[in-house]
């Protein structure tokens, strides 16, 4: 059997400074300090910790393969001793998603978002990792469609041959718990009528229709409906491959060169445009928001991570690029027209969303007053 790569992206709201703004120092300490001592023990080949807004980000490679309960385990622990770390710090929102008590195997269905995928390694194999805070699972189903199945978007799936067949979306129903799966150019419609309606159709896995290869992976935990009730966005993640007969890496990146609505923002209760940034501009300020979203780039090398001479893994900043101004640009025209808007909608979420925040409670208070038409 060939060698195979796993690389894991869980992240978790463990608490942080100033609202729901940003992971400070110290917890972003606990991740380096306990991924550190997983490389040295050989758990892992490789890893980075970062943070987008409010999230604690643990990016492992490894050889465990999917959903592997070690690897899970070593990311639970680590949010559960970052989480008691804000704690002790009276940080904001304490160990947020962490909406179960005990660890039973798999972190998926506790409250973290988890995107993995387990690759052959080619010859050279590029990978984007996305990350969002203050928005929806669903944020992710417009750019997978333009990077996929859009030739106005992706000019390799008209120029290049090993796109020619194009790619296959699996779609999750978040509230059925149900999937499907649905191949492109062929069924490019009915994959639109399902993942415009973004709160509840998500696009999970994507790839090559002509082999199967694994193409994309994305997180689909809605911690609404594990908690039955809101406790804070879900705040996806994302894998995604590139080149040699997959969409270039410019192309992946391209859809986010417009800002788009995406559900989220303050209280997770509003409307609101993904802002792509650096990682040094990944805060949440305005209205908690607005929405933003990281992309890293990286190189998979025999069974890690790429690293330079001294042995650090290179990641590159890629949103951290005058390239995507306007789309920053874009972005804060229209948070500024939406909050002229205030509680009205469309700028507030749909009444079946509300049901998820405290509006349902504000509504109790009223109900015994209204009266028959």
């Amino acid at each position: 059997m060939p060698k195979k790569t796993t690389i894991s992206l869980i992240k978790c709201d463990v608490g942080s400074l100033a609202g729901h703004h940003v992971v400070p120092k110290p917890l972003l300490d606990v991740g380096e300090k306990n991924l550190k001592v997983a490389k040295e023990n050989g758990l892992i080949n490789s890893y980075y910790v970062f943070n987008v807004g409010d999230d604690l980000q643990l990016l492992m490679v490894h050889e465990k393969g999917e959903s592997n309960s070690e690897i899970h385990q070593l990311a639970w622990n680590t949010f559960q001793e970052a989480a008691n770390k804000a704690m002790k710090l009276k940080l904001y929102g304490a160990g947020q998603d962490l909406l179960k008590n005990a660890f039973s195997g798999n972190i998926r269905g506790l409250g973290p978002g988890v995107a993995e995928m387990e690759i052959e390694e080619r010859k050279s194999d590029p990978i984007v990792v996305f990350a969002a805070d203050k928005t929806s699972a669903g944020s992710f189903n417009l750019p997978l469609f333009r990077i996929f199945a859009d030739p106005m978007n992706t000019a390799g799936l008209i120029i290049d041959p090993e796109m020619a067949g194009g790619f296959k979306f699996e779609v999750v129903d978040a509230q059925e718990g149900k999937k499907v799966v649905l191949k492109c150019p062929e069924e490019m419609y009915e994959l639109i009528a399902l993942i415009g309606t973004v709160e509840r159709y998500i696009v999970s896995r994507v790839w090559r229709a002509r082999d199967d290869l694994l193409c994309a992976s994305s997180s689909v935990t809605r911690l609404s409906l594990i908690a039955g009730k809101y406790v804070g966005k879900d705040d996806p993640v994302m894998i995604v491959r590139g080149q040699h007969g997959l969409p270039a890496v410019g192309e992946i990146l391209a859809p986010f060169m417009h800002s788009y609505l995406v559900a989220g923002w303050m209280r997770g209760s509003h409307w609101g445009p993904i802002m792509p940034v650096g990682l040094k501009d990944a805060r949440c300020t305005l209205f908690d928001g607005p929405p933003r979203m990281v992309a890293l780039g990286l190189q998979i090398s025999n069974g890690g991570i790429a690293c330079d001479d001294e042995g650090k893994p290179m990641i590159a900043d890629l949103f951290a690029d005058p390239a995507f101004d306007l789309s920053r640009k874009e972005t804060l025209k229209c948070a500024s027209m939406l909050r002229r808007m205030g509680e009205f909608e469309p700028a507030r979420l749909s009444v079946e969303s509300m049901e998820y925040t405290t509006l349902p409670q504000v509504i109790a208070k009223l109900k015994e007053r209204f009266q028959p038409i």
